[in-house]
């Protein structure tokens, strides 16, 4: 893609194109490019009166940065301009969320836009300060399901709820999705009200909601959900104890029960018209984290034929079951030498198959289609986000490390792609660093991969200030795309050093396995290991050093200024783990309690001795603490006693708490409160 972000996607189109189909999967439950004219489709020039009481500026004029890469600081701390972009099943709406900013109103919105009158609604604005819209989808072609998400307790634990509304494009309305008359129902009102398992495409009136407060304590139900008035709204499948999920075949059958109890899975096959746990199945049963894990992840079109990922030569890998056999044998469909498979099934309902996962396809007619779409978008990690029913209509975002994102929309019959929206309008290519791929060997010989980014116009040799910012998670990884917090470190001047160290996911099981009650331990040597490998490569200036992280990721900052105290010139901590012994115990009143401990550990002697908190007496450099005091992933009291204990030791140490602020900087003045509060804190220690 050039500097000026215009495409050449005519022939795309060509061949069949697969639906996304989404698996989900709830883990944790709580017990309680060719018209620039046609671009702003998704943005609105202004905001009706009616529903703002004022006008808003436009806001997708295309960028036009100025010689000087130094972009303002809300550039990149802004949430996305466009998200969340979906087209109706009948290709007639597109739904999408937008941001909003003018002088009076900042948050986020919903845009609904009519190909047919050209006509853009936006039904729901929120603050993005008690209440943040999470996710929307399409139920039918009149109704569009919108999940939000804020932060409650229940008798003193702090908890988020989520919730689920719709939209009628009709009646122009917005309700609560799950009828009053059914709440009434409930034993009690959970926080999760808003696991959709499937939306019955054949079933446009109807879809099925997980949702416990029926039966036993925590465990969900299945419940047909009536999106008209006057639908009846019953249960298809009754909570059973210890099943904490369940998932459907094509045909909208409740077919298989994961249950848990004290750290083991087992996984059932509801065999259709049984609803009762002494009918199911067992198909197999492990312990949390182990090499015989087998996770079911959707159904193909034949009713008895499942997908699942297990272990193929140590990394996770796709196959398939007849459930109608005796044996139950899996027959492998689709692995990865060297890494794991990730992503979630991919189904096509025109080809009436799974066509792949994540982005590998092995469809040869959906992956022709795929291949035209990477033909006519070259240099560019596309992914199709959403189709139309009849698989004609579909929406392409496409990115890479500097392209942050471009929604386009595509038709097949016409053979024709024109772009949408752009994520982040103002970051363009031009004005973004690269991301290369780096590896080294950690101190036991282990291989780690990661990503340096270098800042624009960094000299072949030159020593960089540098930022090692380890990821969170723990179970997660660092990729070659788009990452917002990277881009602006490069963008102010600093060189930013991103490890997969043991622990990531994506590497296989056996590389998975070292970071499991490893917290502080070798998977902290990793990111020492990669510091002294940018020194040692000359990458790095050794006396401009910071350890950046957030989450896991703030943890690891805190316990590298205290184990390499002569390392780092300065760390930043957002929303940072400083106390692992609290962290296990925190999850006490939830049902995940058991895996948190098998996960992180459950000596809580040694969790307490790999805490910063116990060690906040050996920091001796600059220490920026940044929280939100809503946030109900590390509760904010993590920070607040961390700076605490440095103030008491005379440390140089800065709190930023974020009033109503979440663990994932959902309101845009939050990002900015942080960004800037780390840029002069960089600017002042490094």
């Amino acid at each position: 893609m050039n500097s000026s972000r215009k495409l050449a996607c005519q022939n795309a189109g060509s061949s069949n194109l697969t639906l996304l189909y989404l698996t989900i999967y709830t883990y944790n439950i709580n017990k309680s490019i060719l018209q620039k004219n046609k671009m702003d489709k998704l943005l609105p020039a202004q905001i009706k009166k009616s529903l703002f009481a004022l006008a808003l500026l436009p806001l997708f004029a295309l960028a036009n940065p100025s010689n000087s890469t130094w972009l303002p600081t809300k550039t990149f701390a802004s949430k996305p301009d466009v998200s969340h972009v979906s087209v109706s099943p009948d290709g007639k709406h597109i739904a999408s969320l937008v941001r909003i900013d003018t002088e009076n109103k900042q948050g986020t919105a919903i845009n609904l836009y009519n190909f047919a009158t050209q006509e853009r609604t936006f039904p729901v604005f929120v603050e993005d300060k008690k209440f943040v819209i999470s996710d929307i989808f399409w139920a039918n072609n009149d109704n569009l399901l919108v999940e939000a998400k804020f932060a409650s307790s229940v008798r003193g634990t702090p908890i988020t709820e989520l919730h689920l509304m719709k939209y009628d494009l009709r009646s122009k309305k917005l309700k609560a999705a799950i009828p009053n008359s059914f709440m009434q129902r409930l034993s009690y009102i959970p926080n999760i009200r808003s696991n959709v398992i499937d939306i019955l495409p054949d079933d446009p009136k109807h879809f099925l909601l997980q949702i416990a407060g029926h039966m036993h304590e925590g465990e969900p139900s299945v419940a047909k959900v009536a999106l008209e008035r006057g639908g009846n709204t019953h249960y298809v499948q009754p909570a059973e104890h210890d099943i904490f999920d369940w998932q459907t075949d094509r045909q909208g059958n409740v077919r298989i029960a994961i249950a848990k109890k004290d750290g083991v899975f087992t996984i059932y096959h509801v065999p259709i018209g049984k609803d009762s746990k002494s009918d199911f199945e067992k198909l197999w049963t492990f312990e949390a984290f182990s090499d015989k894990a087998i996770w079911p992840i959707g159904f193909g079109y034949e009713k008895n034929q499942l997908y699942v990922k297990a272990l193929h030569q140590g990394y996770d890998a796709v196959f398939k079951v007849d459930l109608t056999s005796k044996h139950r044998a899996l027959e492998l469909v689709k692995a990865r030498e060297g890494r794991d498979v990730t992503g979630h099934l991919r189904y096509s309902r025109k080809l009436k198959q799974v066509i792949g996962v994540g982005d590998y396809i092995w469809s040869d007619e959906a992956r022709k289609f795929n291949d035209a779409i990477n033909k006519a978008l070259p240099d560019l990690d596309n992914h199709i986000v959403s189709m139309s029913e009849d698989e004609n209509n579909y929406v392409v975002l496409a990115t890479s490390d500097t392209e942050p994102g471009i929604y386009l929309m595509g038709d097949r019959n016409k053979k024709m792609m024109e772009v949408l929206a752009y994520r982040y309008n103002a970051l363009t290519p031009e004005v973004l660093a690269e991301k290369k791929p780096i590896s080294y060997q950690a101190r036991d010989g282990l291989t780690i991969h990661g990503y340096l980014t270098k800042p624009k116009h960094a000299q072949e040799g030159q020593k960089l200030p540098i930022i090692i910012h380890p990821h969170g998670g723990p179970i997660t990884f660092d990729g070659d795309g788009f990452d917002y917090w990277t881009q602006f470190f490069a963008n102010r001047g600093y060189a930013v050093l991103q490890m997969n160290f043991r622990g990531s996911y994506g590497y296989g099981f056996d590389f998975l396995k070292q970071g499991i009650q490893a917290w502080g331990q070798a998977m902290q040597d990793d990111v020492e290991d990669a510091t002294r490998w940018a020194i040692k490569q000359g990458i790095a200036d050794p006396d401009k050093i910071c350890i950046v992280g957030a989450s896991y990721g703030g943890y690891a900052a805190l316990m590298g200024a205290i184990k390499t105290p002569d390392l780092y010139k300065c760390a930043i901590s957002f929303a940072g783990v400083t106390d692992v012994e609290a962290l296990v115990k925190s999850s006490r009143n939830f049902t995940n309690y058991d895996i948190v401990k098998k996960q992180v550990g459950d000596d809580f002697d040694q969790l307490w001795q790999n805490s910063p908190l116990k060690h906040a007496q050996k920091i001796n450099i600059p220490v920026l603490l940044i929280h939100g005091n809503k946030d109900r992933v590390v509760r904010f009291e993590q920070s607040e006693d961390m700076y605490d204990e440095l103030k008491d030791a005379n440390k140089e140490v800065k709190l930023v708490e974020l009033e109503k602020g979440d663990h994932y900087l959902s309101n845009e003045q939050h990002r900015l409160t942080t960004f800037t509060e780390m840029e002069s804190f960089l600017q002042r220690f490094l």
